[in-house]
């Protein structure tokens, strides 16, 4: 193979990067004083940041060295600085890609070449493999059986993996869709968790024999009203006569975004919101203060019941992109428009065993709220000032300081409210969170994940049981008069409408429209589980006809041989590699 010495003696172009042009986008950043401090998501070259204004000497000046400091660039140098290329083991960008000629504010997703699928990635996704680990006997006198998975792969290093199929009916040389494992539906996720932890075959129950581990839901919550359930099987028991508290380990619940720790409990940083079940208070940011009443705690047997209340997607938009402006829009009631959220997915294939999966980029931790965390003035760099002086609120200078007007957390215990712990999160969607940097790929863009996830912690043999609905222990009375009308009008539950009197329709009709909205109702977790396939179906045919329209609009032969035309239309060379095998300590 030929080294980076030999192409000078060759006198041939350079390897091309697949990102556009950065002589015209780097004019308006460097010669406007006024340049906004987040790049635009749509800036075909993300990599240049206007930081200070600079004189016409110096755009002069790095007109002249940015060319050569492109030439000088290896493969290997360009991967390391995305990370993409830092583990061997995971597949990097074809250097050989071209891309096609876009308009200034035109994108592409990452483009990788790839090899033709095998047949075994056209079979059903399969979940983990579970081994029995130990028996718990559970409140009720019954016993619950817990298992270690093994054979999948962990969300960690800044990654986030999902499972994949190769489809027959996509034309592109892409090959892969998004696909889900048994068991269907809302359920702690496999993959989504810190390591020694046990769950049951369902992902219903949890439990852990180490220290503070979390695992997430797989579902995102990105707006609306939610609402899931955790019961301790496992905890704190009720005193002693002697006033003693018998412990068989502790649990946390809540609701916890990307960027939390998985290794530590919700309510750890200032990405999750936590409530302990030692005398129910609530946590962020590791600041444990009382919330539930004097002598109230979370014991074995009970049923916590959390709600969290978003904002629309659209409002949450205005916010973190510093167009929220509180006298127009304090209601948040305007009808939804044909804006949608533009979201980009830049993923690869990669086998992990027996398993193929989509790799991407994870959101990572911003200075901003690592400093927020810290009580001391001076940030984690010892600098007097670096913490930000103003608290997070909807129109802070830092998107990632900005909150969420009226959104909230509300606790119940076995059916009784106990209150609200939490208000104005902190927003969640780009440029408040940020994904890490990867060599041709689109950056600081929404992959429609990012969002709330239900959480919840163990701790030394303490055990959960989650339930994500419909049919709650405890439903709150929210969620009972959102769901009478429908259980009237159908009250055999065939699925099929009872025909009424005209007035009752009406009736039942106006009532449905005043009060019932899906935005102002409580949900059950469940049914985000289902948009959420839905979302993932409608992005997923987006980014195929984007590929196979880049590939020509023509079928690319599967089988690694001979359609030359497509594959010259593409500029795409030949795939000649398996798809990487992904190595991950467990």
């Amino acid at each position: 193979m030929a080294t980076d010495v030999d192409l000078p003696k060759r006198q041939i172009t350079p390897v091309p990067v697949p990102v556009l042009p950065v002589s015209v986008p780097q004019k308006r950043p460097l010669e406007d004083d006024h340049a906004p401090p987040v790049s635009s998501p749509l800036n075909p070259n993300p990599d240049v940041k206007p930081s200070k204004s600079q004189s016409h000497d110096d755009v002069a000046v790095m007109a002249r060295e940015k060319p050569a400091r492109n030439k000088k660039e290896s493969i290997k140098k360009r991967e390391s600085k995305g990370g993409a290329g830092a583990d061997s083991s995971r597949a990097t960008p074809d250097p050989k890609i071209k891309e096609l000629q876009l308009p200034p504010n035109e994108s592409s997703p990452l483009r990788y070449k790839l090899a033709p699928p095998k047949p075994s990635d056209f079979e059903t996704a399969r979940g983990p493999i579970f081994t029995p680990h130990h028996e718990v006997p559970a409140p009720d006198g019954s016993t619950i059986q817990f298992y270690e998975t093994s054979e999948h792969v962990y969300n960690k290093k800044s990654y986030h993996y999902l499972h994949c199929i190769a489809d027959p009916a996509f034309p592109s040389s892409f090959y892969y869709r998004q696909t889900e494992p048994e068991p269907y539906g809302a359920h702690i996720s496999f993959e989504d968790a810190a390591t020694h932890m046990y769950m049951d075959q369902l992902g219903r129950h949890i439990t852990t024999d180490k220290g503070f581990r979390t695992a997430r839901a797989n579902v995102a919550i990105r707006q609306g009203r939610w609402y899931w359930e955790c019961k301790i099987t496992r905890g704190t028991t009720k005193s002693n006569p002697d006033g003693s508290v018998e412990s068989h380990g502790h649990v946390r619940l809540g609701f916890a975004r990307r960027e939390a720790s998985l290794d530590a409990p919700v309510g750890y940083d200032a990405y999750s919101y936590g409530i302990r079940d030692v005398q129910g208070q609530k946590v962020h940011m590791s600041r444990p203060k009382d919330f539930f009443p004097p002598g109230e705690e979370i014991k074995e047997g009970d049923v916590v019941g959390l709600e969290i209340q978003l904002p629309s997607e659209q409002l949450h938009r205005k916010v973190v992109q510093g167009h929220y402006n509180p006298a127009v829009d304090s209601l948040d009631d305007e009808e939804p428009t044909a804006e949608a959220a533009n979201i980009v997915r830049d993923r690869i294939p990669i086998r992990f065993k027996q398993h193929i999966y989509l790799e991407k980029i994870d959101y990572h931790t911003t200075k901003e709220l690592e400093d927020l965390m810290n009580p001391s003035p001076a940030g984690p760099s010892g600098t007097i000032g670096s913490r930000p002086a103003d608290r997070p609120n909807p129109n802070h200078q830092v998107p990632a300081l900005r909150t969420l007007p009226k959104s909230c957390i509300k606790v119940y215990k076995n059916g009784v409210l106990m209150g609200t712990p939490f208000t104005d999160l902190l927003a969640f969607l780009p440029p408040a969170s940020k994904p890490q940097v990867q060599v041709g790929a689109r950056e600081g863009m929404d992959d429609g994940m990012a969002g709330y996830y239900p959480a919840i912690s163990v701790f030394r043999g303490g055990a959960a049981e989650v339930n994500f609905g419909p049919d709650f222990w405890y439903p709150p009375p929210d969620y009972l008069n959102a769901n009478s009308n429908v259980e009237s009008s159908d009250p055999d539950g065939d699925g099929d409408v009872e025909m009424v009197d005209v007035d009752t329709v009406k009736v039942a009709t106006t009532a449905t429209n005043t009060g019932n909205s899906n935005k102002d109702k409580v949900r059950p977790v469940a049914e985000r589980y289902d948009e959420q396939i839905v979302e993932d179906v409608v992005a997923d045919i987006v980014d195929e006809i984007d590929f196979w329209m880049r590939d020509g609009a023509r079928i690319i032969d599967r089988t690694g041989g001979g359609d030359a035309k497509a594959e010259t239309t593409a500029g795409i060379a030949p795939a000649r590699e398996e798809i990487k095998e992904l190595v991950q300590d467990d």
